[in-house]
């Protein structure tokens, strides 16, 4: 059975807390999910500012290549006709065939939210569709506040789906609009809808976060007769966000055997929620289900073991099905399992009787005890592997390095400016190279110490950038002695890696990250040119 997809990611997620999407970001966004294969996908509001007219102008020059773009609108005002409202002029110039409007069901909202009466809102209601149908739009009708508004007065709340569908809405979306329902309520209020109207297949769903049960409520709502799904990428949305559609899809069509998507689209399910992460710049969620970094992640010995006989044992689903992959995590509570599963799949070739399987085995013990952590730094972990088979081809050496920092604080400034001084002094092929940089901190004086020295042999290192540098301290109780452990991200624009240093100097911790940064990057850069690459 088809359930349709309504994707509100450039709406209603955008209105999540410090998330901001440019023009050009909507629509980069917009293109991932035609991709995706979402038959519907909400644009905006047109005409609630300049940005979102542009968009929908855009989209009219260069359409989309299967997904219905939609314009988003609420009723006309009270005491108005539809056809006098200024409201509609911009969403009949955004030029799409599909608007979805949005009404008041509960009696609450209508009395004092809208000040009118309960009969108006039905006319607002009726002659907004009628208005809309006779421009030749289709009309999607948002009930807001459904479930709410049909707890506290049924009769009414009933009354305004009745007239939305006489007045020729397509589909009838029943909303969460404050996200408080659990899924058995959910599931017994569409049962009723659905038995008031005897059966309906044009009910869709639409569903808040704010109890933790956005994508169950969701759930309930299909198994109760829902067609429709509202959600968005990664659950973005306002307060604690909306039904996230990268967890409903497959648990809609791997689970429930729905037909939501194509295999191939949902294959790219991953890439896509993590593209839209980068594009709106925020952190991709690594314990997210299906999408998530950690999803597929083994850690404990035991549980590596099992997964490499057959991994059903420890895994709901396929990876690959979702566009995600299989990871095996390198801890202190490694086993061998682990450590032989890890470095196959970064094309070593060891087995139990290898006599440095049990040394990195150790080794990886012994460096998490000293405060290492490799789980969260595979670029670290693979160098090490390196180092220990003797593979490891250092492109620099470290000579020594020294870091001055200057702050300034005038009195009358709140701020305190710092500016720091790094000296490096590394060989490269047997020449030595002594360069000074400065940088708004110790540790990007270093980077950019380091990159000029290096930058002549390696231009390659140009592309690379730090994107996420976290320091933590490893015991809090020998005060400013403890121990310090860095992790360093960084990016070359495609790929993502994280390196890992540990000292009792902030700054030797940070130089080490830094520089195995610099150095697995380079092996990267020549081994594309070699093979594509493999993300880490």
């Amino acid at each position: 059975m088809k359930i349709w997809l309504y994707d509100t990611t450039l709406r209603d997620g955008a209105q999540r807390e410090g998330l901001s999407l440019s023009l050009e970001d909507k629509l980069r966004i917009a293109r991932q999910l035609d991709r995706l294969g979402i038959p519907f996908i909400e644009g905006g509001w047109p005409g609630a500012n300049p940005k979102d007219v542009q968009f929908f102008w855009q989209l009219q020059e260069t359409p989309l290549q299967q997904a219905e773009i939609v314009a988003f609108c609420a009723t006309r005002r009270p005491g108005r006709k539809a056809a006098e409202e200024p409201m509609f002029e911009p969403i009949l110039a955004a030029g799409t065939r599909w608007v979805t409007l949005f009404g008041k069901s509960w009696d609450l909202h209508v009395i004092e939210g809208l000040k009118t009466t309960l009969v108006e809102n039905c006319a607002m209601i009726a002659d907004s569709i009628q208005f809309l149908k006779s421009q030749g739009r289709r009309v999607i009708y948002d009930a807001e506040h459904w479930f709410d508004g049909y707890l506290a007065n049924p009769e009414y709340a009933l009354q305004t789906l009745e007239t939305a569908l006489a007045a020729g809405a397509e589909w009838l979306v029943l909303c969460d609009t404050n996200g408080g329902c659990l899924p058995h309520q959910i599931q017994a209020v569409v049962k009723e809808v659905m038995a008031h109207f005897g059966g309906l297949d044009c009910l869709g769903i639409h569903t808040h976060n704010d109890a933790g049960t956005a994508v169950a409520n969701a759930l309930a709502a299909v198994q109760s007769g829902v067609r429709m799904v509202q959600g968005t990428i990664n659950g973005y949305g306002e307060r604690c966000g909306n039904a996230n559609l990268c967890t409903l899809i497959p648990n809609l069509q791997l689970k429930l055997g729905y037909d939501c998507v194509t295999p191939e689209q949902l294959a790219t399910l991953t890439e896509v929620s993590r593209h839209v992460s980068e594009i709106v710049n925020l952190a991709p969620d690594d314990h997210a289900p299906y999408v998530g970094l950690s999803a597929f992640a083994h850690k404990g010995g035991i549980h590596v073991s099992a997964v490499q006989r057959n991994p059903r044992t420890y895994e709901h689903i396929e990876p690959h099905l979702v566009g995600n992959q299989r990871r095996i995590i390198i801890s202190e509570q490694a086993g061998i399992s682990n450590i032989l599963a890890k470095t196959s799949e970064l094309g070593f070739e060891l087995d139990r009787q290898h006599p440095l399987s049990r040394t990195i085995l150790e080794r990886i013990k012994h460096l998490e005890s000293e405060g290492y952590q490799f789980e969260a730094a595979e670029a670290s972990f693979e160098l090490l592997i390196q180092e220990i088979l003797g593979q490891r081809q250092r492109p620099f050496t470290l000579k020594g390095f020294d870091v001055f920092c200057r702050t300034d604080s005038r009195q009358l400034e709140v701020t305190i400016r710092s500016q720091s001084l790094a000296t490096v002094k590394v060989e490269v092929n047997g020449e030595e190279m002594l360069t000074a940089a400065e940088g708004n901190g110790p540790v990007s004086a270093l980077d950019q110490a380091l990159r000029k020295a290096l930058m002549s042999f390696y231009p390659e290192i140009a592309e690379f950038h730090l994107t996420d540098y976290k320091v933590r301290i490893l015991d809090g109780h020998a005060g400013t002695a403890a121990k310090t452990r860095v992790l360093v991200e960084s990016s070359n624009g495609r790929d993502r890696w994280t390196t890992v240093g540990v000292s009792a100097n902030i700054i030797e911790a940070s130089y080490q990250a830094v520089a195995e940064a610099l150095e697995y990057g380079l092996q990267r850069s020549r081994r594309s040119q070699l093979s594509p690459l493999v993300a880490s």
